[in-house]
């Protein structure tokens, strides 16, 4: 028998979830893809509700750190089973997280009637499988995989303590949205990653990860007018462009080849990602070749200076907000908000060292440097 559950954000979020899952099963509509089962609001409020309190555990001074996904065995690929079904309490996860704290592994969790259990460990879930990552003490992020399997994933909700963040489905429906905010998003099209990558959602959360903060500009390759807002010489300066990203990208890989594929991008996108944490901007174009990296920004001799954006956060609830730039952040928001305000082609990605990530780029519809506030996405 399920218990009542006693963390209230849970109640709060599980009928929204629900529909969520819901929808994005419909939408998905494929066939010869394995889809998981979809998880109903009252299995929704009792997973957060007991990841919640075992988040708040400790066992030998370490805090769990551990991926929940609801799915019968069945579904999942290589389930390694336990003899005996597990009780799904804290106790019994907190027990098991040294075991299953690697990147990749998942508990999986299924029921018997209304009693949920643990029935072992898997690496492989099907698309839209119900995720549930327990990242920190009293933070819970819901997503889902994709239905190409590879890439970020989708988030759905991310719940830290009494603070409620639910994606807004909507947000990628805005005209001028960008690409990599649409990727993140993932919602209106999901099976938008099967034919290709969008490898700037790969590099944000590769920078996000390194926590050193950074800014990585993308800029158009038909012409070099982003000059205007560099300061020169660049220290880091590439020539030739480096093609390493451009390259893997071109290629026609084989299915059989597809996991090495897969690994050799990943160490790509981390080498790019990594050069962002050298103080000033990595630059690339929209081929994914490098340019250059420590480069210093400036305003453009030809440009005014900015002096307002319209922020935004792809959250239900929250408003848009037009601010000064410099009301955004630090420096480094300050030079990429100009840098786009001047350089109306590219955009600005720019990691913070508190975690927080933040998407410039030029709004067409509105005239104003578009600050996309997409952290909550990228957990």
């Amino acid at each position: 028998m399920l218990s009542e559950p006693t963390y209230s954000a849970a109640r709060i979020v599980a009928e929204n979830i629900e529909s969520h899952f819901a929808k994005q099963l419909i939408m998905a509509n494929a066939p010869d893809k394995q889809l998981a089962p979809q998880p109903p609001a009252y299995f929704i409020e009792a997973i957060i509700d007991v990841a919640f309190w075992t988040s708040l555990r400790k066992e030998e001074g370490h805090s769990p750190k551990v991926s929940i996904a609801y799915l019968p065995p069945g579904k999942a690929g290589q389930p390694m089973i336990f003899t005996k079904r597990l009780k799904f309490t804290p106790d019994t996860i907190i027990k098991l997280a040294p075991a299953i704290e690697g990147a990749g592994i998942y508990l999986g969790v299924w029921n018997d009637g209304d009693t949920l259990y643990i029935w072992g460990t898997t690496r492989v879930i099907p698309a839209f499988c119900f995720v549930l990552d327990v990242s920190e003490p009293s933070l819970l992020v819901i997503k889902h995989r994709r239905i190409s399997g590879f890439g970020k994933f989708v988030n759905v909700a991310v719940l830290k303590g009494d603070q409620i963040k639910i994606i807004d489905e909507r947000s990628d429906d805005v005209v001028d949205c960008p690409e990599v905010v649409s990727s993140l998003l993932g919602f209106n099209n999901p099976s938008s990653w099967s034919s290709t990558v969008n490898i700037h959602v790969q590099l944000a959360v590769s920078m996000r990860a390194h926590g050193r903060g950074g800014i990585l500009l993308v800029v158009p390759s038909a012409h070099d007018s982003w000059n205007d807002s560099i300061i020169h010489p660049i220290n880091y300066q590439l020539t030739p462009l480096f093609c390493g990203l451009a390259d893997l990208l071109k290629q026609n890989v084989a299915e059989k080849d597809m996991s090495l594929w897969q690994e050799e991008l990943s160490k790509a996108v981390e080498s790019v990602a990594g050069l962002t944490a050298v103080d000033g901007a990595t630059l690339i174009n929209d081929q994914h070749e490098l340019l250059a990296f420590g480069a210093k920004i400036t305003r453009s001799a030809k440009g005014q200076r900015v002096e307002r954006i319209l922020v935004t956060e792809p959250v239900l609830g929250v408003e848009p907000r037009i601010i000064h730039p410099g009301a955004e952040g630090g420096t480094r928001h300050l030079s990429a908000a100009q840098f786009v305000y001047d350089q109306r082609e590219a955009i600005a990605m720019v990691a913070s060292q508190d975690g927080r990530f933040t998407i410039f780029s030029w709004s067409p519809c509105k005239e104003i440097v578009h600050a996309h506030r997409v952290d909550s996405l990228l957990l």
